[in-house]
């Protein structure tokens, strides 16, 4: 089968193509500024992509078009498909029905930590000898590939997205997913282009809930007062709580130091994990990840061992370098929470060291401004902040007002980049955030302070 993808540049459709590619169809794709690492990654499988959405590409006779949800009425190849009547099909529609259908799929939800975990989830399979396969938003350094068909018949791991499938369905992507195993981490308000408030994002995670058997497994972090509303408008499966501070039977919880924490049960020890992660939400990660493998009959103490091997997705918290004895962070960070808790995993991590948080307000919900009064505290454990306020239609310096001097606000990324340079001094930690690629702002500034070293 040949299929053309539109929209094929994001971290999902690529992750779709790779599947499509591996399983042997004729993968073709386009999208709007074809850009790197993706496109790197698609053709070296060899992929073919084509710049932009022009009605041309029918000549490219495809068996199916599968559909992004960057794509909208008006574009004018999605017109011509239309006018044509020919084939199309959603990305999860595609996945459910030519690679999901018949297998154990473990999907891992919630507003934060969902491709870590994922990634954790797969390593612990992996190394139990299962050969998942998985479908992770970012690239898991233990695998160096963002997706893989896995086994035959094997146990797939995929991080299960909230956001809609596509222009003419508006259902999460997670309700084509039909888990037997779900994982939902952590639920705030975030999407806020699609969603009005908390509780329509709610309605789709019980929507979510809903597709997961009876003979099913809901892991569950106690401590979101939003997953426990979920549950409450029904729930038909087994569910394990994580997370919570109190021993209550059955729920997992973690004791101890980052590095270094047991994992208990009903307050039992059950295993121990010793690795180089930072920061509870990753512990919090780590137990969601290892009660969602033990219902494809892993123990517990072999996921504990498993974790200690595993190594971080890229983009979290990832040391890009070092010039002029500056250290330069990379971090995929864009939603408040998810900004203050990789500020405090790293501040855990250099203490005293000064730390210089550079980031840009790149999603749709943060383009809207609908979280901005959030940034301050976000921010707080930072000893300065560097806005990148391009593109912006609220006024990010009065956002920021609140940290006084602490911040700076650029508007473009030149000044971004001199502003940072001006302010950094050797033993300084620059963390860099952002859910876009920051255009290559982490190299720039490390050239720049090699360059201010030599000069």
């Amino acid at each position: 089968m040949h299929i053309h993808i539109l929209g094929i540049c994001g971290t999902f459709m690529g992750g779709v193509a790779a599947l499509a590619r591996e399983a042997g169809h004729r993968v073709t794709g386009c999208d709007a500024n074809v850009y790197p690492p993706m496109s790197d990654q698609l053709r070296a499988l060899g992929i073919e992509l084509i710049e932009g959405f022009t009605a041309d590409q029918l000549a490219l006779k495809p068996d199916l078009f599968v559909i992004g949800n960057v794509v909208s009425r008006g574009n004018p190849l999605m017109e011509a498909i239309l006018d044509a009547g020919l084939p199309y099909t959603s990305g999860p529609q595609w996945l459910a029905e030519h690679v999901l259908q018949g297998r154990h799929v473990l999907a891992v939800a919630g507003t934060h930590g969902k491709t870590t975990t994922t990634s954790m989830l797969a390593w612990v399979l992996e190394a139990a000898g299962w050969q998942p396969g998985f479908l992770v938003g970012g690239v898991p350094q233990n695998f160096g590939v963002s997706a893989r068909l896995g086994a035959a018949k094997a146990p797939f791991v995929i991080e299960a997205d909230e956001y809609d499938t596509a222009f003419f369905d508006k259902r999460s992507k997670f309700v084509h997913y039909r888990p037997r195993t779900a994982i939902l981490n952590n639920l705030e308000h975030d999407h806020a282009d699609i969603f009005p408030d908390l509780g329509a994002i709610e309605t789709q995670f019980h929507h979510l809930v809903r597709t997961v058997p009876a003979s099913g497994r809901l892991v569950v972090n106690a401590r979101e007062e939003s997953l426990q509303r979920v549950l409450a408008r029904g729930c038909w499966s087994e569910v394990i709580r994580f997370g919570g501070k109190k021993e209550e039977p059955g729920a997992w919880r973690a004791r101890g130091e980052p590095h270094t924490f047991e994992v208990l049960r009903s307050g039992q020890q059950i295993g121990r994990v010793e690795w180089s992660l930072l920061g509870e939400h990753n512990q919090l990660n780590a137990l969601a990840a290892m009660a969602a493998a033990e219902h494809v009959g892993v123990a517990p103490l072999d996921a504990a061992r498993a974790l200690g091997q595993f190594q971080n997705v890229r983009r979290r918290l990832e040391l890009r370098g070092e010039a002029d004895g500056v250290k330069v962070y990379d971090d995929f960070a864009h939603h408040p929470t998810a900004i203050h808790t990789t500020v405090n995993g790293l501040r855990r991590k250099v203490g005293a060291g000064r730390i210089l948080a550079v980031f840009e307000p790149r999603s749709n919900t943060m383009k809207l401004g609908t979280m901005k009064a959030q940034l301050p505290w976000a921010l707080e454990e930072a000893d300065l902040a560097i806005c990148h306020s391009g593109g912006l239609s609220w006024n990010a310096a009065e956002a920021l007002a609140p940290m006084g001097t602490q911040a700076k606000v650029c508007d473009s990324i030149d000044k971004t980049i001199a502003t940072t340079l001006q302010l950094a001094r050797p033993g300084d930690h620059v963390l860099c955030m952002s859910n876009g690629s920051f255009s290559g702002i982490h190299s720039k500034l490390l050239d720049a302070l090699a360059a201010r070293r030599a000069g």
